[in-house]
């Protein structure tokens, strides 16, 4: 089997189990997530199935969406609801003047990353350094928030919708917004909705698939094309197929494509798809970035 399960994780569980319960469940040994959701978060987990795993590194990452609840009034060492709680500030803020703060994170803006992430430090997970009561300095990133909206406002809790580049800490943008109001937050639930391209809508919990037999499991996979859609698609012939299957590069000049730098989608004359190639810079030559080998 090849091919992507997008599955809508569910709380208290890790990225890593969920993995390792739907392989289970599809019969296959050899598979891999494309980003790890914290046990706590739900939703969008695409998981790579068989040769599949390869072609991870080229899906979509240039945009996430996300909905958080944040509540008001605490912070905690973990940023998020699960942590050791460090403050309680009384809460005296309006739905207006929250929005006012959401205003100032839209766009391009610098994040801390937590020291509960998986970022290393001289070699060493920061949450390994966390949970030994270390703090070290991190480096700020550059991130961008092209959608962050005020869905609604109810006591302490407020919840968001963000559409954000990989990378960003939900988290961190919960806890910014917390200073920023003078009162300090905490993420208090996180689902996310979209990643690597594959949306809610077409996710599926492990319970869901439990109740399913082998067909309708089958019906699960995304073809892993489907999954790299974002590139633009080229048909060779049948020599070029050849070729291009046992490395070779191929004369841009001598196929219908574009010619611009970047990543194509292979496909041999009878539309199977062969693998991912690339258009360098000044190149006359479409070189073979990954074959999907038989």
């Amino acid at each position: 089997m090849t091919g992507f399960i997008c599955l809508n994780k569910q709380q208290d569980i890790s990225s890593f189990w969920a993995v390792k319960q739907t392989l289970k469940l599809f019969n296959e040994k050899k598979g891999g997530h494309t980003g790890t959701l914290d046990p706590f978060a739900t939703g969008v987990l695409p998981i790579a199935v068989g040769r599949a795993t390869r072609f991870i590194e080229l899906l979509q990452t240039d945009k996430k969406a996300y909905i958080a609840k944040v509540q008001l009034g605490i912070t905690t060492d973990t940023l998020d609801i699960t942590g050791e709680i460090i403050t309680k500030t009384p809460v005296r803020v309006s739905a207006s003047e929250i929005e006012k703060a959401l205003a100032s994170f839209r766009g391009k803006i610098s994040q801390t990353p937590p020291m509960f992430s998986a970022i290393r430090k001289d070699g060493v997970r920061l949450y390994d350094l966390a949970r030994r009561g270390e703090v070290v300095e991190r480096e700020q990133r550059e991130v961008e928030i092209s959608k962050l909206e005020l869905l609604n406002v109810q006591n302490d809790f407020f919840d968001i919708y963000v559409e954000c580049s990989a990378g960003t800490y939900i988290r961190s943008l919960a806890d910014d917004i917390g200073v920023s109001l003078g009162c300090g937050a905490v993420l208090y639930q996180l689902s996310r909705t979209r990643a690597n391209g594959f949306s809610i809508d077409e996710s599926t919990t492990l319970e869901q698939m439990r109740q399913m037999d082998e067909s309708e499991l089958k019906k699960l996979v995304i073809p892993l094309d489907r999954a790299l859609e974002k590139y633009e698609k080229v048909t060779v012939s049948s020599s070029q197929a050849k070729r291009f299957k046992n490395g070779g590069e191929l004369m841009k000049s001598r196929i219908d494509c574009s010619g611009n730098e970047g990543y194509y989608r292979v496909y041999s004359p009878e539309n199977i798809f062969l693998g991912i190639g690339e258009i360098k810079a000044s190149s006359d030559e479409l070189s073979v970035k990954k074959v999907l080998s038989e």
